[in-house]
C-alpha cells in the first residue's frame, strides 16, 4: 500500500518554473502541491546538489560536468535563465538546503538518487545518510508516512542507501519492467516500483500490486491518461502539468 501523497510535482514546478529550483518548489506550492520529486547528485567535493543532468548547459549555465565543480561553485551558477529572464537569480540548490525547505513547508519528498557515472555508491550513501539524520525524530517516533522515499535507476545506489539507512524506504525506478524485476526489487528491499507509464499495462500493474509493492508512475501529463492509470490500480504519479492535474486529482478521478 502507498502511504504517501498520490500526486507529486515533477522536479518542483513541472513546466511552469525552472526544474529543481526553489522557484519550482514555490510554484508547486502555488498550485497546492505539498509533494515533490527531485534529483540529487554529487559535486566534485562530495557535496550533494539538486540537479537532473550530470553535465552543465541545458538548465545550468556553463560547461563541463557536475563533478568538475565543488558544491559551492555550483551553488553560485545560474539555473533559471534558460527558463526565463525572471528567473536569473535562481541557482543550483544544495540538497541539504532544498530538503530543509521542503521539510519546513510540509512538502513530502521523493528523492531520486541520480549518480553521475561511477559515483553510484558514494551518491547513495551520502543522500541516505543526510536524509536519515534529517528525519531522525520521525524515525524514532514512528512517523513513517512523513519519511522521504529514496528512488533510483541505480541498484548499486539503492543498495548503498540500504546499508547506511535501512529504515528509510526505497523504490526501484524501471522504465520497462525487465524479466526478473521482482527479485531485483527485493534484493534492495524496495517498497515500491516506479515505472514509466508509457510501458505499463494493466497486467503489469496488477503483478506489481499483487507482489506487495507500491506502484508509482512517471511522468503523467494528460488528465485522461492519469485517470486511466488510476483505474488500473496505479497508486501515485508525478506530473509536469501541475496546472492541469492538481494534488487532489487522485481523489476525484476514480
Amino acid at each position: 500500500m502507498w502511504p504517501y501523497p498520490r500526486i507529486l510535482a515533477h522536479r518542483g514546478g513541472g513546466t511552469l518554473a525552472p526544474e529543481n529550483t526553489f522557484a519550482g518548489l514555490r510554484r508547486g506550492m502555488d498550485f497546492g502541491f505539498r509533494a515533490v520529486e527531485f534529483d540529487v547528485m554529487l559535486a566534485r567535493d562530495g557535496v550533494p546538489v539538486v540537479m537532473h543532468d550530470p553535465y552543465l548547459g541545458r538548465t545550468v549555465s556553463g560547461a563541463g560536468h557536475v563533478f568538475d565543480y565543488d558544491g559551492l561553485e555550483l551553488a553560485r551558477m545560474d539555473a533559471g535563465s534558460w527558463f526565463g529572464a525572471d528567473y536569473r537569480a535562481e541557482v543550483v540548490p544544495l540538497f541539504v538546503e532544498f530538503a530543509q525547505f521542503c521539510k519546513a513547508n510540509g512538502i513530502w519528498m521523493n528523492i531520486e538518487i541520480k549518480p553521475a557515472r561511477g559515483f553510484d555508491v558514494e551518491t547513495g550513501e551520502t543522500v541516505a545518510r543526510i536524509a536519515r539524520a534529517m528525519f531522525a525524530d520521525e524515525l524514532a517516533s514512528g512517523q513513517l508516512a512523513s519519511l522521504p522515499l529514496l528512488s533510483s535507476f541505480s541498484f548499486a545506489a539503492l543498495e548503498a542507501a540500504r546499508r547506511v539507512a535501512p529504515d528509510l524506504p526505497r523504490a526501484c525506478l524501471m522504465s520497462e519492467l525487465p524479466p526478473g524485476w521482482e527479485p531485483l526489487a527485493r534484493s534492495v528491499e524496495a517498497s515500491a516500483i516506479h515505472a514509466n507509464h508509457r510501458h505499463l499495462t494493466p497486467a503489469l500493474a496488477r503483478a506489481v500490486l499483487d507482489a506487495g509493492f507500491g506502484l508509482f508512475c512517471y511522468t503523467v501529463n494528460e488528465p485522461a491518461r492519469a485517470a486511466e492509470l488510476l483505474g488500473w490500480g496505479v497508486e501515485a504519479f508525478c506530473t509536469d502539468r501541475i496546472d492541469l492535474i492538481g494534488p487532489d486529482f487522485g481523489r476525484t478521478a476514480v
